[in-house]
């Protein structure tokens, strides 16, 4: 068994980490129980109590076969530059606030990122990107996402994937979107009651929106992706559609700082935080 340390804690660790061992922010405990197929995925969904409950069930989720092989593989093989460190090599929880104004919702975690820092756009580029515009939009105490230890905080959002585990060449199947799609759906019953605005990052987050949010449609047809797309929900609430902050959108000038910046401004305005 090799073991390295946290390289913010110090805190030993094995690769992937076992739950309830004291990775900062883990969830589960040893005792946690296990979905290993799609039906237990939606049992357990749908007994969760809370949001406590719910991440510790997800994040130790065993249900898709593929992912769990991709995810731990690379928790094991890891990329040279992070060698020295231990990958939390599991499913990514949503974080932020219990009841907030703002979901952002993504595709999956990064294999070197969320999968390595157990914590959702922490660690990678897109992260960088993503909590800088955050941070400039008034949304989160600090510029930076490096770690589960960092002391990143915030009262007014929460993140979430739409897919838990990190996926081969960032593209689950349509059976494995399904299969985690009730972790999603319960994270939103538990949240939606304070939720004015939904941001998606990219289009799968944007389908993933659309099904979530079904019942909330107002009009025909089916809204289309774009960044800057806004859709009117029931109940006040309102859809924004957002390129995904990725390296390459960002590097082709697809996306830009001030494009972040137009998106989680209106965000904000629209969710009452800002005038």
């Amino acid at each position: 068994m090799t073991l390295h340390a946290h390289p913010r804690t110090g805190v030993p660790f094995e690769s992937p980490v076992p739950p309830g061992t004291g990775w900062p922010g883990d969830p589960a405990t040893a005792r946690t129980p296990v979905a290993v197929d799609a039906a237990q995925v939606a049992t357990l969904a749908a007994a969760a109590g809370d949001l406590a409950d719910l991440d510790a069930l997800v994040s130790v989720c065993r249900a898709c076969p593929r992912l769990v092989a991709w995810r731990e593989e690379v928790a094991i093989a890891k990329r040279r530059s992070f060698a020295d460190q231990p990958y939390w090599g599991r499913p990514i929880t949503g974080w932020g606030a219990a009841r907030p104004k703002i979901l952002v919702l993504g595709l999956a975690p990064a294999a070197q990122g969320g999968n390595r820092t157990g914590r959702v756009f922490t660690g990678d580029r897109s992260g960088d990107q993503l909590f800088a515009a955050l941070h400039r939009a008034g949304l989160v105490n600090q510029a930076t996402s490096v770690d589960a230890a960092d002391g990143l905080s915030t009262k007014d959002i929460r993140i979430a994937a739409a897919v838990r585990c990190a996926p081969p060449a960032n593209k689950p199947n349509p059976d494995e979107r399904s299969t985690c799609e009730p972790w999603l759906s319960a994270e939103w019953a538990m949240i939606a009651p304070s939720v004015r605005v939904i941001v998606t990052l990219g289009g799968f987050g944007w389908e993933a929106a659309l099904r979530l949010l079904a019942d909330d449609l107002l009009g025909p047809g089916k809204p289309k992706f774009g960044h800057g797309a806004v859709v009117e929900l029931t109940a006040g609430r309102v859809l924004l559609g957002c390129y995904h902050p990725s390296q390459q959108n960002m590097f082709t000038g697809r996306l830009t700082p001030a494009m972040l910046d137009d998106i989680f401004t209106d965000a904000a305005k629209r969710a009452g935080l800002r005038r």
